[in-house]
């Protein structure tokens, strides 16, 4: 899954794409297609966002709500994107290595600068590629960026399943990391998440507008409360609390709904479907 370019005797790490040819198109041709329709049309006035939950799903499904979510937000020079583990490998948070990831258009940089601040920050998350090599909740989010602008760097950190107090420690470890380089005005925090998994359309929209109204109150608390007690299978909702703990240490004093809907609205399968939910705070 890794490959290395050699310049000046030193050895880059590139992690190459795991989902490309699954989630999205694998041909830099047909992605950027894919990608560009996806972004369309963007909207005239752009939220100054800190925090952002955008789902992974492949894009034939949820890449409508990504693709609006992402390009409804001013593009800054940095994007802390944080996702779940699906895979169960490496440890439970995961910062990687990588010097760069790789996808059908192009590579993007890690900020390594921002990286070793989080790690001497949040003594929870280590660095450890094995989590990032087959996971596919961050790397679906850099085509869409990709396509919306040029240049940005990423840190991509794989969150697992914490307590509240776990998820306020890192969530204020992130911004703290985010002051002291002086980086407020250049970091979206994104945290990719799908919302109920394989219920049907009914019981999905009733539990993912529980969740929803507790993001929208940027009450992280409540967010977490709320999954335990109505059992709700929102695989990201570690990295969505995380996020909020650190977008309201920056500021964020608003959360707005973008664009909620299912893969039921696409297959026209109501009994069975996953819910998606684009989100902007700032």
């Amino acid at each position: 899954m890794r490959g290395s370019h050699h310049s000046a005797g030193v050895k880059l790490v590139i992690r190459n794409p795991a989902a490309a040819g699954q989630f999205y198109a694998g041909s830099r041709e047909s992605l950027i297609k894919e990608t560009v329709k996806l972004t369309q049309p963007s909207p005239e006035k752009k939220e100054d966002a800190i925090g952002v939950i955008s789902p992974h799903a492949g894009y034939v499904y949820s890449g409508s709500v990504a693709g609006l979510t992402l390009g409804s937000i001013i593009p800054k020079p940095v994007y802390v994107i944080m996702g779940p583990n699906h895979t169960g490998l490496g440890s439970p948070f995961s910062l990687s290595t990588s010097d760069s990831w790789a996808t059908p258009l192009g590579s993007v940089t890690i900020n390594k600068t921002l990286a070793e601040k989080i790690i001497k920050n949040c003594p929870q998350i280590s660095k450890d590629e094995f989590a990032h090599t087959q996971e596919h909740s961050i790397e679906v989010q850099l085509p869409i960026l990709q396509t919306l602008q040029e240049n940005f760097t990423i840190v991509p950190i794989v969150i697992s399943q914490g307590g509240i107090e776990l998820y306020r420690k890192i969530g204020q470890g992130i911004a703290k990391s985010i002051k002291e380089l002086k980086l407020e005005k250049d970091v979206v925090i994104i945290a990719s998440s799908d919302m109920t998994h394989y219920e049907s359309q009914k019981s999905a929209e009733k539990k993912d507008s529980r969740a929803i109204d507790a993001i929208l109150k940027l009450d992280e608390e409540a967010l977490v409360e709320c999954i335990e007690k109505f059992d709700i299978s929102m695989c990201g909702s570690a990295p969505a609390a995380i996020m909020i703990v650190a977008a309201k240490s920056l500021g964020a004093r608003r959360a707005l709904l973008i664009k909620y809907q299912t893969s039921g609205d696409i297959s026209g399968d109501y009994s069975s479907v996953v819910g998606y939910a684009g989100i902007v705070i700032y």
